[in-house]
């Protein structure tokens, strides 16, 4: 009877405590059962209930609400942007004005929406069985049944495709080049402009194309390089012309694994018995090379690449842009790029075990870096200093820059967040999906423990504390002190006020 007295009376705290606090217009702090909070990195409001289980968040003109990992929801109607995930990535539906597309396992989708020439184009697609599209022009409507018959317009890299009981025949189209495909990839027949080929894949096959021209967009007329490809028996003999009618003609030829060969003005390269003793002389690029056998050693020397490599043990690779290094491969990879503005350093530890990168701005001096250790962490810090600390990190590292896991999943194990905006002076720390939460900025201080059972607050006009939802204690501090530290203009009347 004694422990039920608790129970009851704990409960009626709790009720007096939420029904006084929405009664002050106070956000509700009763994490991790309920509690509402301003974003510390962006102006809006979130909402909590039920630990990782449900929120609601306003960021600007963007809304989103989740039941993760089940479902999300986000719209933001300035942008036109509608996204909605069922057990992402299972069921997606993502618009962006007037284009639209959802899909269910990435094999069975719809898609539609004005293009660029203004056609209304909608897509269904039962990947790889069915693909249909209905288009305003109807010279763009296609249907394929696989492997029956089908006609398929600029999808799978082809301008065109069409087949019927694929893959006894058939034919694509890229630009103005035909394949006709027999047996598919075995038999090819293929025709062009100035361009002739055939192929019995893998006893014999040749294909020549002259030097022909083409105009621009700006109506200049350019030249398209010919060409001259022949194998018998691939890969073991090939002999290929390429860059025929221009400056740099390449002549590539292999007997395999005895040799190969490349010349060109600008560059050659010869191998013998294949893959093992490898030179190549690279005049465009200033750089001589030495490999034996690639890619496991390879010494590089010159302007244009400087390499030395022992794999697995170590390497060391650099030019004027670019560099990659690693030892015991793969337990620590460095990599740089300095293209300016921007000099981008990152390095890896076991593949994705850990990883920290680091971003600068060379023009503007401001440094982003993003660093973690799986599954333990994930740490972010943009350009403008804002950063962010989570703690467990199970997914994350495998899909960096991807918004919707950190949206539909992080919120089930991330057991504590903290986040700080050096600009606003805003910092926040979430244990336990608010369990324990503190919020700070210049002027205010928050801090809630267990449902809320203990919570301080303070402002600049007053400080409380409440203790199983009752206010123990509290201060307030008359508004004229505050309006004459404020604007001494008028403390003489304040002053003269209180007198």
């Amino acid at each position: 009877m004694t422990r039920l007295k608790h129970w009851l009376l704990l409960a009626l705290s709790f009720a007096l405590g939420l029904s006084d606090q929405m009664s002050s217009a106070q956000p509700l702090s009763a994490g991790p059962l309920f509690d509402e909070f301003k974003l510390t990195l962006s102006p809006g409001m979130r909402t909590e209930a039920l630990g990782p289980l449900f929120y609601d968040q306003h960021k600007g003109s963007e809304r989103t609400w989740a039941i993760p990992p089940l479902l999300s929801d986000t719209r933001d109607p300035e942008v036109g942007l509608h996204e909605f995930d069922f057990l992402y990535p299972i069921l997606t539906y993502d618009q962006y004005g007037s284009q639209y597309r959802w899909q269910f396992c990435q094999v069975f989708s719809f898609a539609g929406g004005p293009s660029a020439d203004a056609e209304a184009k909608r897509r269904f697609t039962l990947f790889p069985v069915y693909f249909q599209q209905r288009s305003s022009n109807p010279d763009d409507n296609y249907t394929a049944f696989v492997p029956f018959y089908g006609h398929l317009q600029h999808r799978l890299f082809r301008d065109e495709i069409f087949f019927v009981m694929f893959p006894f025949y058939a034919q694509t189209r890229k630009k103005d080049v035909i394949t006709d495909n027999y047996l598919f990839p075995i038999v090819h027949v293929r025709h062009g402009p100035g361009l002739e080929g055939w192929q019995v894949w893998p006893l014999a096959g040749h294909e020549h194309k002259d030097v022909t021209t083409k105009t621009n967009g700006f109506n200049e007329v350019q030249t398209v390089p010919g060409h001259d490809h022949l194998f018998v028996l691939w890969p073991i003999f090939f002999n290929d012309r390429s860059g025929l009618g221009t400056e740099n003609p390449d002549w590539m030829q292999g007997v395999l694994p005895l040799y190969s060969f490349e010349r060109s003005p600008q560059r050659d390269s010869t191998t013998v018995v294949w893959p093992f003793f490898s030179h190549i002389d690279d005049r465009q690029q200033k750089y001589r090379e030495w490999d034996a056998p690639w890619p496991l050693i390879e010494f590089a020397r010159g302007e244009g690449k400087t390499t030395t490599r022992v794999w697995p043990f170590f390497s060391h690779a650099h030019n004027a842009t670019l560099q990659h290094d690693f030892y015991m491969w793969p337990v620590y990879k460095y990599e740089r790029a300095q293209l300016p503005p921007l000099d981008r350093q990152r390095t890896r530890i076991l593949f994705f075990l850990y990883s920290d990168i680091t971003e600068k701005n060379t023009e503007t001096g401001e440094v982003g870096n993003r660093s973690y250790l799986w599954p333990f962490y994930t740490r972010s810090r943009d350009f403008k200093g804002r950063s962010r600390l989570q703690v467990l990190a199970l997914l994350e590292p495998f899909v960096m820059g991807s918004h919707k896991v950190p949206r539909d999943w992080s919120p089930l194990w991330s057991i504590w967040r903290a986040e700080k905006d050096p600009h606003t002076g805003a910092a926040s720390q979430s244990l336990l999906w608010n369990l324990y939460r503190k919020d700070t900025r210049p002027d205010y201080k928050k801090v809630s423990i267990l449902l809320g059972l203990f919570q301080y607050q303070s402002e600049p006009e007053s400080r409380r504390v409440r203790v199983f939802y009752i206010p123990v204690s509290g201060t307030k501090r008359p508004r004229a002190t505050y309006e004459h530290l404020a604007d001494p203009v008028r403390a003489p009347v304040s002053a003269q006020a209180g007198e």
